[in-house]
C-alpha cells in the first residue's frame, strides 16, 4: 500500500437484505488533500462515510487506514488513531460554553474524562489551548455564551474546534453546509480549508460551489457503484456525471 493515500478501500460493499448500498467500491484518499463523496440522492455515500468510520460493518472489501488493515476496527480505535468524523446534525453541548466545549473535547484527547467530577478549577490546565482553537474557527467573542445560542453556521465552527481537539490526522465531515445561508457557507469553506493544511478531509458534500473550491479530487457515485473520479473540471464535463448528477440539480 502507498504511503502517499492516508485511507485505501478495495472492493468495498454494502448488502442490506438484497440491496446493495455500496458495490464493489475501490478509492483511494491521497494524503494532505480535501477530497469530495459526491452523487445523486441514494447514490451511497452515506453508507460509504458510515463504513469507512466503522459504523457499518462491509458485507465484502476492506479499509485500509495509513497502511493497517481497519475493516474490523472499532470507530473508537479509529479515533485514537487520527480519524475523526463529524456529523451531518451539529454536535456539541447547547448548555454549556463555547470554552466549555472545546475543554471536554481536549479533555478526550487527554484520556481524563475522571475531570467531570472534580471542580472546575481541574481543567484551567487546557483553557490556553482551548481558546487558541477556538480563535483559529474565528469564535473569539463568542467564548462564554452557551453553545445553543450561537447561530447555526457558528455552532458548525465549534464542532469543527472541537474536532480539532482531537488532533486528527484526517477529518471525515458529513456535509458541513447542510442548512446554511450563503454567508456561512462562505465563512466554513474558508474555516476548511484553514484547518486542512496538514491534514486530510474527506467530505459528503452537495453544494457544487463549494465541491469546485475546496477539493483536489472528487469521487462521484451513482446507485453504490463509483461513476467517475477526478479533478472537479475533468468530472464537471463528464457526459455520464453530467446525466446523473449535474442535470438533475440535487445532491
Amino acid at each position: 500500500m502507498s504511503t502517499d493515500y492516508v485511507i485505501q478501500t478495495e472492493g468495498l460493499t454494502k448488502a442490506f437484505k438484497g440491496f446493495v448500498a455500496v458495490n464493489d467500491v475501490t478509492m483511494k484518499v491521497r494524503r494532505h488533500s480535501i477530497h469530495a463523496l459526491i452523487g445523486p440522492n441514494g447514490a451511497g455515500k452515506t453508507t460509504c462515510f458510515n463504513l469507512l468510520t466503522k459504523f457499518l460493518t462491509p458485507t465484502q472489501g476492506r479499509i485500509i487506514y495509513n497502511g493497517r488493515d481497519v475493516t474490523h476496527a472499532k470507530p473508537a480505535d479509529l479515533a485514537r488513531q487520527g480519524m475523526v468524523r463529524s456529523f451531518q446534525i451539529s454536535a456539541v453541548f447547547p448548555h454549556l460554553s463555547v470554552l466549555e466545549n472545546v475543554r471536554v473535547a481536549l479533555q478526550r484527547k487527554l484520556g481524563t474524562t475522571f475531570h467531570f467530577w472534580r471542580s472546575d478549577k481541574s481543567l484551567d490546565v487546557l483553557n490556553e489551548r482551548a481558546r487558541e482553537l477556538i480563535s483559529a474557527v474565528g469564535l473569539d467573542e463568542f467564548v462564554d455564551v452557551a453553545a445553543g445560542e450561537l447561530s447555526y453556521g457558528r455552532k458548525r465552527a465549534l464542532e469543527i474546534a472541537t474536532t480539532l481537539a482531537l488532533d486528527p490526522e484526517m477529518m471525515l465531515l458529513d456535509e458541513p453546509m447542510a442548512g446554511m445561508g450563503h454567508e456561512d457557507i462562505d465563512r466554513i469553506s474558508d474555516l476548511i480549508k484553514k484547518v486542512s493544511a496538514n491534514r486530510t478531509i474527506l467530505m459528503v458534500e452537495h453544494h457544487m460551489s463549494v465541491v469546485a473550491k475546496l477539493c483536489d479530487t472528487i469521487t462521484v457515485l451513482q446507485r453504490g457503484e463509483i461513476l467517475a473520479e477526478g479533478t472537479y473540471e475533468e468530472v464537471s464535463s463528464n457526459p455520464e456525471v453530467i446525466e446523473a448528477y449535474m442535470g438533475t440539480g440535487h445532491a
